[in-house]
């Protein structure tokens, strides 16, 4: 395969950052398909347009996801991309890979494709860049079998679920990220491989309110670390920050004198309750009021931790803007425990709650938060059997209208006003 003149390219590789294209042609060398790829590109850029073909299915006995088919529209002028399909590779909770893992995986992507890949994206999955049809059942077979790995989630199904490093590394997490991913994975395993939902659906699992990995953004199902009572104070440690002997933000800025550190400015001001104050030389928190941010703990993490009793809160139905803008997902459950003990069933019957009542009202290509969105929220939660709270409410009520069910005006509304006046006869 011939080099092609990219001059539109070729501007990409200009000025003091790192350039795909630049990594593409070094590719080319061993890889001669990635000259084609590199040509189609520069195409695009001129035509402005795309030239892969919308549509195609392809795949691998036994899975109908962890592929996504490419096909050229114009394979005569390219014909090293004519078909130049996606592969999925399910990531290992917490993205801990050996170097003997990432080596083999490498090895197996230059003898059956491109040899190019993609890091984990907003797929989560490690992605494999280009190969053709007939490469693929011999890449699964190597895969499962001498690497003892699996392909990910494609298609209208459960994506791979993915995790922050958890109990692994990070001090704040309040749950084992690592150990439920890997167990909804093994869970769920026909729900990955074979597509039989109204469109994708994604977890990702986040040890604390940080969020490491964007769960609340960027999936249907987040399970973010949290905890039900105080935050853990150290006084005599809040102290030696005010008196400027530990740094503050962990010491994340060393390096650069960004002067005396000052509580007030720093971390009381900034909280977006307001329910911090200094009193008496001592930190008080008043935590009715506290909506677990994090910064206060991030900033001061010697002297603040969070509380003992945890577990994590689920918000359901974020995406990207694809039909609809991009939404963030929906607070649902405040707090609920999570536990290894019961292999995490409140967890799954939480999952499995939303997944009847989605498959059952949810269009086709349409997420479950716009689902949520085009039935409305009461009716979500009616459905969950979920008490609405003021944090549900997006804004007050703009019109006069109250709307009652049946069964509230008849039988229960009227027992509760009876029950109502019973008690304040007095």
């Amino acid at each position: 395969m011939a080099k092609h003149d990219t001059p539109l390219l070729d501007e990409l590789e200009k000025g003091p950052w790192p350039s795909f294209v630049t990594d593409m042609k070094r590719q080319a060398e061993t890889h001669p398909e990635c000259w084609d790829i590199l040509g189609q590109l520069e195409l695009s850029y001129k035509d402005k347009i795309t030239h892969w073909k919308h549509g195609g299915i392809v795949g691998v006995f036994g899975y109908g996801g962890g592929i996504v088919g490419r096909y050229s529209d114009v394979p005569h002028r390219f014909p090293g991309v004519e078909h130049f399909h996606t592969v999925r590779i399910a990531q290992p909770s917490g993205l801990y890979y050996s170097t003997k893992n990432l080596r083999g995986l490498m090895d197996l992507w230059d003898k059956y494709g491109s040899g190019m890949t993609n890091m984990h994206g907003s797929t989560g999955d490690m992605i494999f860049l280009g190969t053709r049809t007939e490469n693929l059942e011999p890449l699964f077979w190597d895969l499962t079998h001498n690497l003892e790995q699996d392909l990910g989630g494609s298609g209208s199904n459960l994506r791979t679920p993915s995790c922050c490093l958890g109990e692994s590394r990070c001090e704040w997490a309040c749950y084992d990220t690592q150990d439920v991913c890997h167990h909804l994975t093994m869970h769920y395993q026909d729900e990955i491989h074979r597509p039989a939902f109204p469109y994708k659906f994604k977890f990702k699992f986040s040890g604390c309110p940080n969020d490491c990995v964007a769960s609340i953004a960027r999936s249907d199902f987040a399970l973010i670390g949290t905890w039900k009572d105080d935050i853990r104070i150290n006084q005599a440690a809040v102290k030696e920050y005010i008196a400027g002997n530990y740094p503050s933000n962990a010491g994340a800025h060393a390096g650069r004198d960004w002067g005396k550190f000052d509580i007030k400015k720093e971390v009381i001001d900034l909280c977006p309750t307001g329910c911090m104050w200094m009193e008496g030389g001592e930190l008080k928190i008043d935590n009715a009021e506290c909506t677990r941010c994090m910064h206060c703990i991030n900033v001061m993490p010697r002297a603040l931790k969070p509380g003992k009793e945890k577990g994590a809160t689920i918000c359901i139905g974020a995406k990207a803007p694809i039909l609809d803008g991009a939404q963030f997902a929906t607070m649902v459950i405040p707090f609920i425990e999570v536990s290894k003990e019961n292999e995490y069933e409140n967890v799954i019957d939480v999952i499995e709650q939303v997944w009847d009542w989605w498959m059952e009202v949810g269009k086709n290509r349409e997420r479950v938060g716009e689902t949520m969105q085009r039935i409305g929220l009461p009716n979500f939660l009616r459905v969950m059997e979920i008490e609405a709270t003021p944090q549900h409410v997006r804004e007050p009520r703009s019109n006069p209208y109250v709307f009652w069910r049946e069964e509230e005006v008849e039988g229960g509304w009227e027992r509760d006003v009876v029950a109502f006046r019973k008690k304040h006869a007095a």
